[in-house]
C-alpha cells in the first residue's frame, strides 16, 4: 500500500518516518520529496508498505499524530494521473472575435 504523508517536519529524515510507520507493519520503503532547487524538504513524502491491512492501520493511527512537532497528515495515495504536471490537452475549438459587419447589425 503506498501512503501519503503531508505536513512533515522540514528536520524530519527518510528513516525517522520509516522508523514511525513501522511500528504498524513491514516498510518497504519512505521518501521525503525535496525541492530540486533548494534541495529542502517540501513537507510530504510516501510511505510504502507490504501489506494493506497494516497500512490501513497507520494511516488510521497516524493521521493528526504528532510527529517532531508537527500533527500528520496521513491517507492513501492517489495514483498519479496521466498529462498531470501543465500540459493544456487538447481543448480544439477555434478563436473568437468577431465577422466583419458584425458591429453594424441591429439586434
Amino acid at each position: 500500500m503506498n501512503i501519503y504523508v503531508a505536513n512533515i517536519p522540514w528536520k524530519a529524515t527518510e528513516e525517522q518516518l520509516k522508523q514511525l510507520f513501522s511500528e504498524y507493519g513491514e516498510v518497504s520503503s519512505a521518501k521525503i520529496i525535496m525541492d530540486k532547487v533548494t534541495q529542502r524538504s517540501r513537507g510530504f513524502g510516501f510511505v510504502e508498505m507490504a501489506d494493506d491491512a497494516a497500512g490501513k492501520s497507520a494511516i488510521d493511527q497516524l493521521n493528526g499524530a504528532d510527529f517532531l512537532g508537527k500533527n500528520l497528515v496521513v491517507n492513501e495515495a492517489r495514483p498519479r494521473e496521466e498529462g498531470s504536471g501543465g500540459g493544456r490537452g487538447n481543448r480544439g475549438g477555434g478563436g473568437g472575435g468577431f465577422r466583419r459587419g458584425d458591429f453594424n447589425r441591429d439586434y
